[in-house]
């Protein structure tokens, strides 16, 4: 397998979604499964091969949190990224960590070396 991590995208704004995408694979990393509605991305978060999953709060009017309770019971690390504040998820999820958007690709950066801090030396850059 290539260098990188591989990700889970979790975005209901096509746009937004094509947009982290891109900053993942300027990082050296890959998305491996993308999903835009709470039943794909439930069913990508139990069968995906996935290092970690970036996930919108609010999809489509549906709050994200059973994917993350999927992706949490299979013991994957995840993190939200979201124009909300923690407050409108549940409070075992609310020590998740949060990119605000509009996300920045030195943000992204950040949160995934504290994800993952062997990974920082596989971006190409």
């Amino acid at each position: 397998m290539a260098d990188g991590l591989s990700v889970f995208l979790v975005e209901d704004e096509a746009l937004i979604r094509m947009m982290i995408a891109d900053m993942v694979e300027e990082l050296g990393h890959h998305v491996v499964a993308e999903a835009d509605n709470v039943r794909d991305a439930s069913a990508f978060a139990m069968t995906a091969q996935y290092d970690f999953a970036i996930l919108d709060i609010n999809l489509k009017g549906l709050y994200v949190d059973p994917v993350a309770d999927l992706i949490e019971r299979r013991g994957k690390p995840f993190l939200f990224a979201t124009g909300y504040g923690p407050e409108l998820l549940p409070s075992l999820l609310r020590r998740r960590p949060i990119l605000r958007k509009p996300i920045s690709l030195d943000q992204l950066k950040t949160m995934i070396d504290s994800l993952f801090p062997g990974a920082a030396g596989k971006a190409p850059h």
